[in-house]
C-alpha cells in the first residue's frame, strides 16, 4: 500500500500547485475583460479574438481546478443523505462512486476527447467568429482537464482504500455544514 500511497501523494502535490495556480486565469480573464470592455467603449473598436480568450480562460481555470475540488473535497454531494450515514459508509459512498461514475466517466471522457483534439489540432480548426482565436487549444484544456481529474480520482481511490483498510488516517473527516433542525434554538416572539 506504501507505494500506491506515493503515487497518490505526488498526484495530490501537482493537483495541488496547478489548483492554486490556476486561480490566477481569473484575474487574467476578468483584466482581458475590463481591458477590452474599455477599448471598445473609449475607441469603438472591439474584438472577437479578446472574447474568445477571456472565455478559454475561464474555461481553463474551471476545468484545471476541478482535480484540486475533487482533491479538497469540495465537490458537491447530497448532505441529506450522506450526513445520515457512519463515516465507514460514507468512504464506501465514496469509493463506489469514484469507481462506478467519476472513472468511467473521465476515462470516456479522455477516449473521446483525444482525437477530437488531435483531428481540430491537425486541421489547423479556427473559430468561425471574425477575427476569432484557433479552437484546439480550447479543445485541449477539455482533455487536460479530464486528464487531471482522472489522475486525482485514481489518488481518491486510492486514499478511500487505505483510509478504510487502516493504512492512513482520514485526511479530511465528515463535518456536516447544516446542523440539524432540532438543534436550532429559535427566539420567542415578542408581546
Amino acid at each position: 500500500m506504501a507505494p500506491l500511497l506515493g503515487i497518490s501523494r505526488t498526484i495530490d502535490a501537482v493537483t495541488e500547485f496547478i489548483g492554486k495556480a490556476v486561480s490566477w486565469l481569473i484575474l487574467v480573464a476578468v483584466l482581458v475583460s475590463a481591458g477590452n470592455a474599455v477599448v471598445r467603449k473609449i475607441f469603438n473598436v472591439s474584438s472577437n479574438s479578446w472574447l474568445e480568450a477571456q472565455w478559454y480562460l475561464f474555461g481553463a481555470a474551471f476545468m484545471f481546478a476541478a482535480a484540486y475540488t475533487l482533491s479538497q473535497n469540495e465537490h458537491i454531494r447530497i448532505d441529506i443523505v450522506y450526513g445520515q450515514f457512519s463515516r465507514r459508509v460514507q468512504h464506501w459512498i465514496d469509493l463506489l462512486g469514484h469507481l462506478l461514475f467519476l472513472m468511467p466517466f473521465v476515462l470516456l471522457m479522455v477516449y473521446y476527447l483525444v482525437p477530437y483534439v488531435l483531428m481540430s489540432y491537425r486541421s489547423g480548426e479556427v473559430s468561425s467568429s471574425a477575427g476569432g482565436l484557433i479552437i484546439w487549444p480550447a479543445k485541449g484544456i477539455l482533455l487536460v482537464g479530464f486528464v487531471l481529474l482522472a489522475l486525482q480520482g485514481v489518488s481518491e481511490i486510492i486514499k478511500k482504500i487505505a483510509i478504510m483498510t487502516g493504512n492512513m488516517e482520514d485526511p479530511a473527516p465528515y463535518v456536516p455544514t447544516h446542523a440539524p433542525l432540532d438543534d436550532v434554538v429559535v427566539p420567542e416572539a415578542r408581546p
